[in-house]
């Protein structure tokens, strides 16, 4: 049965950095697309960025050219390294999966972690 846990979340000031984590354990990272997602209270749960077994990655606008989505292979992870955070940034940030087609809709996938929580604020 596959696991993925999330970690790597907390507070941290306007313009800084973290990195979370997502590891995926009971099957290979390569048999999954892997994604970001993120939900903030009240809103729907928003697409952050996905990452092909091929190394393709697409991000939303929201976060283009400040996150990154690494695949972490000795890990069995996936990570996103966020930079410049903003207090708009601040969510709960959930780790998916799928096997099949990349998708910006959270309804597509199939396996999901626990969520980590990120507080941007001074």
């Amino acid at each position: 049965q596959v696991q993925l846990v999330e970690s790597g979340g907390g507070l941290v000031q306007p313009g800084g950095s973290l990195k979370l984590s997502c590891r995926v354990s009971g099957r290979p990272l390569n048999d999954y697309i892997m994604a970001w997602f993120r939900q903030a209270p009240g809103k729907d749960r928003e697409f952050v960025a996905w990452s092909t077994v091929s190394g393709f990655t697409h991000y939303g606008n929201s976060v283009k050219g400040r996150f990154t989505i690494v695949r972490e292979h000795a890990e069995n992870a996936v990570g996103l390294e966020m930079n410049n955070l903003k207090p708009e940034d601040t969510a709960v940030y959930y780790c998916a999966g799928k096997t099949i087609g990349h998708s910006m809709s959270p309804d597509r996938y199939e396996v999901w972690g626990q969520g980590t929580q990120v507080t941007v604020s001074s």
